[in-house]
């Protein structure tokens, strides 16, 4: 409060700190949605939502943040952001505001992307939401594709593509164990492959690449296999998976018809 008459200017200190405390949560909320459109995040209208405000007042009044980070990752549920991107994004915030993860934090918005993701109906799309990557549907597509375009040539699909597959499946894992293990893993196949190399999620541990054999199939599987267990140890989620991660070339039969059951059978 200021005193009148041109006394001197007194600032009410409890005041004057809650100025100081927004400031810095809109600092924070800048630097956070600045990095993460940067980085990760894919549409930039759909980025803010109040649990934003909140995630951020608790790091910053250095309260318990579990609560607003499980709002924040119900939000990104509903709103059908896929859980890597969301983790990421999360991951952004922590990098920011330069605190370590924490590990309750990220389970905690994890969990509420599951239940976020449940709680709405589920559209028949060609991406599965828990990975970022297409369904086994997709790919029976591409394979489609694939083999037409080599009728009438001289290529032999066999002979010139194959199938690299995944398979990180353990039982008894609970929901955002598994969502958070096959977001991990479409992250590492999309960093081996690059975005857009047709691939899909078979099931949740069970992941397909369609591959050129003269990329060095087998120098990728090795690539392969070391990034998904990178990956899923820096998200602590090494224990959500096969080891050793298994990793294979498939070879693709003569026909796409045969090529569509041989994903049917390895998605069982």
């Amino acid at each position: 409060m200021m005193a009148l008459h041109g006394g001197p200017i007194i600032m009410n200190r409890s005041t004057s700190g809650s100025a100081d405390a927004a400031e810095q949560s809109s600092d924070a909320i800048d630097r956070w949605r600045a990095t993460s459109l940067a980085e990760v995040w894919l549409r930039p209208d759909d980025w803010y939502h109040p649990a934003v405000d909140a995630l951020v007042e608790a790091l910053d009044d250095g309260r318990a943040p579990h609560a607003a980070a499980h709002r924040l990752g119900a939000a990104r549920g509903r709103a059908g952001v896929g859980l890597g991107e969301t983790l990421d994004d999360v991951e952004c915030l922590y990098r920011t505001t330069q605190r370590p993860p924490d590990p309750d934090a990220i389970r905690a918005v994890a969990v509420g992307w599951v239940r976020g993701r449940d709680a709405e109906p589920s559209p028949g799309a060609v991406r599965d939401p828990a990975t970022g990557l297409p369904t086994r549907e997709y790919l029976v597509e591409r394979l489609r594709e694939t083999y037409g375009a080599a009728v009438g040539s001289e290529d032999d699909v066999p002979t010139t593509y194959c199938l690299l597959v995944v398979d990180v499946a353990v039982d008894g894992l609970a929901g955002w164990d598994r969502a958070a293990r096959s977001a991990t893993v479409g992250r590492a196949l999309e960093q081996v492959f690059g975005e857009g190399h047709p691939m899909a999620a078979l099931t949740d541990g069970v992941f397909a690449v369609l591959a050129p054999r003269d990329t060095g199939v087998p120098d990728l599987a090795k690539s392969t296999r070391s990034v998904v267990e990178r990956n899923a140890a820096l998200m602590g989620l090494g224990e959500s998976l096969r080891r050793p991660t298994r990793v294979w070339v498939e070879r693709l039969p003569t026909s796409h018809a045969a090529a569509a059951e041989l994903l049917t059978q390895l998605a069982r």
